[in-house]
């Protein structure tokens, strides 16, 4: 049975191992990246896209309004909890055009 400071050194000594594999591993990956990008002409904006769609993120983002109460102005999307000036009345009138 292993002893509590043997067990520490081969911690240590893993950890020095798993280190350097990852250096190999990662130097190897970014190798091949660099190749790849070289080989179809890629950039940045090919491989890191930025667009909303990618996240599937729709917060903060503002939808346009569907309908629109015709005596306050007041208007509403269509999504969520319906205001009272069009809670249970035919939604059809209130279309904005």
């Amino acid at each position: 049975m292993s002893n509590y400071k043997d067990l520490l050194a081969q911690r240590d000594a893993l950890e020095a191992q798993i280190q350097e594999a990852r250096k190999v591993e990662v130097a190897a990956a970014v190798a091949k990246v660099r190749e790849l990008v070289a080989d179809f002409g890629l950039t940045a904006e090919d491989v890191f896209q930025t667009t909303r769609a990618r996240s599937g993120s729709t917060k903060g983002s503002t939808v346009a309004a569907k309908y629109r109460d015709p005596n306050t102005g007041a208007t509403w999307t269509g999504r969520g909890k319906p205001p009272t000036w069009i809670k249970d009345q035919d939604r059809e009138q209130f279309l904005i055009k």
